[in-house]
């Protein structure tokens, strides 16, 4: 699964948010996909862009993304990195494309349940609930020293500046 980043679950949300709030969706189009919707979040293209940059390479996004390659100049190579440099891997990419990673699929809000990749309201369910589980792995990763924290102020100051 992916690696959880702060930014990767803010793009995630931001996604869900830009689909809720009327962001076009159709599925084959690759600029207006599940993945097509994260890659505008990440890097701001626009759909049209995303679908230029993709019509370099062949197939849908899970195929674009087995034949990536971070040595090449294409331009997908940009859009890619930018997907991994947040935490996402190749895997991932097929995931969001087909809303199918069963970690994702079973804390979905009222269980499991497979989800459409065609259906709007289903990729908004898969982008909010895959930030949410990314966002409980990341906060578990947060090592905190307790022998740093005091119990009580150091001195009358500390103490009007707590409350």
């Amino acid at each position: 699964m992916a690696k959880a980043t702060p930014e990767l679950i803010n793009a995630l949300r931001l996604t869900a948010d830009s689909l809720r709030n009327g962001a076009y969706h159709s599925w084959g189009h690759h600029g207006a996909c599940n993945c097509g919707n994260l890659v505008q979040s990440v890097t701001k293209f626009t759909k049209e862009e995303i679908l230029q940059y993709a019509h370099t390479g062949t197939g849908e996004w899970t195929e674009l993304a087995q034949e990536f390659c971070p040595t090449t100049n294409a331009p997908l190579t940009l859009v890619f990195t930018k997907l991994e440099a947040i935490g996402l891997t190749q895997t991932d990419i097929h995931h969001i494309e087909y809303l199918s990673d069963r970690k994702v699929l079973e804390q979905l809000p009222g269980g499991f349940r497979w989800l459409k990749r065609n259906k709007k309201e289903d990729a908004i369910a898969y982008f909010e609930t895959f930030a949410n589980v990314l966002e409980e792995e990341w906060l578990l990763s947060i090592d905190v020293n307790m022998a740093n924290i005091s119990s009580r102020p150091a001195n009358k100051m500390e103490m009007f500046l707590s409350y």
